[in-house]
């Protein structure tokens, strides 16, 4: 049996943007890749979580790895935390988050002042990026992050960046202690659910736990959550 891999999309989007990511991990890697969809404005992480704990319920009964794009990863992370009972028995597997802004999202956060644009990104985001909260990987299941250095997107419309981004979230708004590796290469923030050097690193990491040598990335292991 083909081990899933459950992809959890970022605000305003549907998944179909990263047909060609999980196509990759599907042919590539042998994955059976399953999107979870929810209401990235109206619905709070809490209201996510349940809809997403009854996805689970109906995957197949095998090690369950997690690939989360932007606020995706964020809804994993509070997923997992909270260790519903539909994952207790599950041997665990591994996660990747791609440009999820761990730690925070000055974006986000320069946006969410101007009140017609906090009512777009809606009640999960003002919960988890409009203010500030401590969060530190200690899950059973491995964690790698993959973050963006090309500054093209939307972010840069509300947050001025000096240093590396990928043109909506910075590289060290991803850095989250607890992680296994952290990887930076130069795509940007939806250029990466496109690249197919994102898609052989986010395999490589589901299947071996590690991102393995990528050509022209930084490869780093983040702090451990008792350094914080």
């Amino acid at each position: 049996m083909s081990e899933t891999v459950v992809f959890v999309h970022g605000l305003w989007l549907t998944g179909h943007e990263s047909a060609l990511l999980k196509r990759r991990l599907a042919r590539d890697f042998g994955f059976d890749v399953r999107t979870f969809r929810y209401p990235t404005v109206s619905a709070s992480m809490a209201e996510i979580g349940q809809r997403l704990e009854r996805f689970v319920h109906e995957l197949p009964a095998a090690p369950l790895h997690w690939v989360g794009h932007s606020l995706g990863g964020l809804v994993i992370h509070r997923f997992l935390e909270r260790r519903p009972e539909e994952l207790a028995e599950r041997v665990p597997g591994r996660v990747v988050f791609l440009g999820t802004p761990a730690l925070a999202s000055r974006a986000a956060r320069s946006a969410g002042r101007v009140r017609l644009l906090a009512a777009l990104m809606g009640r999960c985001v003002a919960e988890e990026l409009l203010v500030a909260r401590p969060r530190c990987w200690a899950s059973a299941e491995p964690l790698g992050i993959i973050a963006g250095s090309r500054s093209m997107g939307f972010g840069r419309l509300f947050a001025r960046f000096a240093e590396d981004n990928d043109g909506t979230i910075a590289v060290s708004e991803t850095r989250l202690p607890g992680a296994r590796e952290h990887l930076t290469l130069p795509v940007s923030h939806m250029g990466m659910l496109l690249s197919a050097t994102v898609a052989r690193a986010t395999g490589n990491f589901l299947r071996e736990g590690h991102f393995g040598r990528v050509r022209g990335a930084h490869v780093a292991r983040s702090s451990s959550c008792r350094s914080r």
